[in-house]
């Protein structure tokens, strides 16, 4: 029989274990790729956080649920940006009215539109590997603005 300080000893050591393998996990980047916004996109972004945007929205499912998933959305209004511009400031129903100047339009726009570029949500081709890791099929286009 083991005693309490061979059951320590065991316990110590699987959770060191497991701290090594969080620490490899969580601090390794080469799994990320490099995906990096634009300085446009980056603004884009300071507005949708200070505006609290994913109170409501999603990006890649994460985020509220009274509106919709912006992942995609401009792959589905490509053709009408002012569409989406008029969106941020008046939206529909439950979402308050904004006074986005035309300059962070843009610059919301730009953030979208490159996010939309990152991948598909939800991603139906997606494959899991043997080792765990989930292999996700990129967006080819490129959008410039």
């Amino acid at each position: 029989m083991f005693s309490h300080g061979k059951y320590l000893l065991v316990l110590l050591l699987l959770l060191l274990l497991f701290a090594a393998y969080n620490y490899t996990l969580y601090t390794t980047q080469s799994d990320y790729g490099t995906i990096q916004l634009s300085e446009k996109a980056l603004q884009g972004e300071k507005h949708w956080r200070e505006n609290n945007c994913n109170a409501c929205h999603q990006l890649y499912g994460l985020g509220g649920y009274l509106g919709p998933d912006l992942t995609n959305v401009y792959s589905f209004r490509k053709a009408d940006e002012q569409y989406l511009k008029s969106m941020f400031n008046s939206g529909v129903k439950a979402m308050p009215r904004f006074d986005f100047n035309e300059t962070e339009k843009e610059e919301l726009l730009q953030f979208l539109m490159e996010v939309d570029q990152t991948g598909t949500y939800p991603n139906t081709e997606a494959t899991i590997k043997p080792d765990g890791w989930v292999k996700v099929q990129y967006k080819k286009e490129t959008y410039e603005h």
